[in-house]
């Protein structure tokens, strides 16, 4: 695909778009540590909790924490739970498992100046103990898991490079946990999605009642001195014959409250934390600027 898709999307949600409030979260225990770029809210032995990065304002080192809902819209820390290394994390139910996943950052093999990263995996019956699971491809982030109506395991991948150029979204399906590779993960067959100078991403998948994925995921695009736009976006996609619906933005930077960024490239960039389906409406979770969580609520994308 070579035409640009974000400015027609963008038209299309601008002429759609309704007065929304958005809300800001508030985290404590994490004095001096930004919050940002979260799970969605979910219950957990009687608790609402949410897993987020946290790291300091000048640095991308960073932690996936678990913390719980205290009072509305304010966390603190859960006690008691394993801090992981890693960034964006993301957190699924599948085939009876919680699987947390998370970009792991570490040094480069041969250039000490260099980082490089992969997607890892931990699962386990309860968030008290997760174990390894395995990794992604060198240098591939935003891969997702979802459980299939069929009890199979559905991968979303985002090579990128020779294959996906700046990220594209990838899916193939295997039978097991056991069965999940780094070859599995880089052979996916890519969705002709983006245009060679936009990329994105999956960012949470939902298994829909008629077996069909629910995506949340974002779609993004550089401008002139690497100026960054990042846009949370949905389709509903058909594992059977890799078809999916014409994805539509579900908010921009405007539609959010005025707040820090964590540089200024970064200011216009939302990442899509996750969604509660709620109807004909739902309440879309957002890292906001790589420096603070947001929440809005919007039309349902798959309902």
């Amino acid at each position: 695909m070579t035409e640009s898709m974000i400015p027609k999307m963008l038209e299309a949600y601008r002429k759609n778009a309704k007065n929304i409030q958005a809300k800001r979260l508030t985290f404590l225990g994490v004095d001096g540590f930004d919050v940002y770029n979260p799970t969605a809210p979910f219950n957990y032995n009687g608790k609402t909790i949410i897993c987020a990065r946290v790291e300091k304002r000048d640095s991308e080192v960073s932690q996936a924490v678990f913390f719980e809902k205290i009072e509305e819209d304010v966390y603190r820390v859960l006690e008691g739970m394993k801090r992981y290394p890693l960034q964006d994390p993301c957190i699924a139910k599948v085939c009876g498992k919680y699987v947390l996943g998370g970009t792991e950052v570490f040094p480069h093999p041969t250039n000490p100046e260099w980082v490089s990263w992969h997607t890892t995996f931990y699962y386990g019956d309860t968030l008290e103990n997760l174990e390894r699971l395995t990794e992604g491809p060198l240098g591939m982030k935003d891969i997702r898991l979802v459980e299939l109506s069929d009890k199979r395991i559905g991968i979303f991948t985002r090579p990128q490079g020779e294959k996906g150029g700046r990220g594209k979204i990838g899916f193939t399906v295997v039978d097991d946990f056991n069965s999940i590779t780094p070859a599995i993960m880089e052979e996916a067959p890519l969705l002709n999605m983006f245009s060679d100078e936009e990329w994105g991403g999956v960012n949470e998948a939902v298994l829909l009642p008629d077996g069909k994925i629910g995506v949340l995921g974002h779609i993004a695009c550089f401008e002139p001195e690497n100026v960054r736009h990042y846009y949370p976006m949905a389709f509903v996609f058909s594992p059977e014959d890799m078809s999916f619906t014409p994805p539509v933005i579900l908010a921009e930077r405007r539609d959010l409250l005025a707040g820090d960024s964590k540089r200024p490239d970064l200011e216009d960039v939302l990442f899509p934390a996750g969604l509660h389906l709620k109807g004909e409406q739902a309440i879309l979770y957002v890292g906001v600027s790589d420096c603070e969580v947001q929440y809005l609520t919007i039309q349902n994308p798959f309902y």
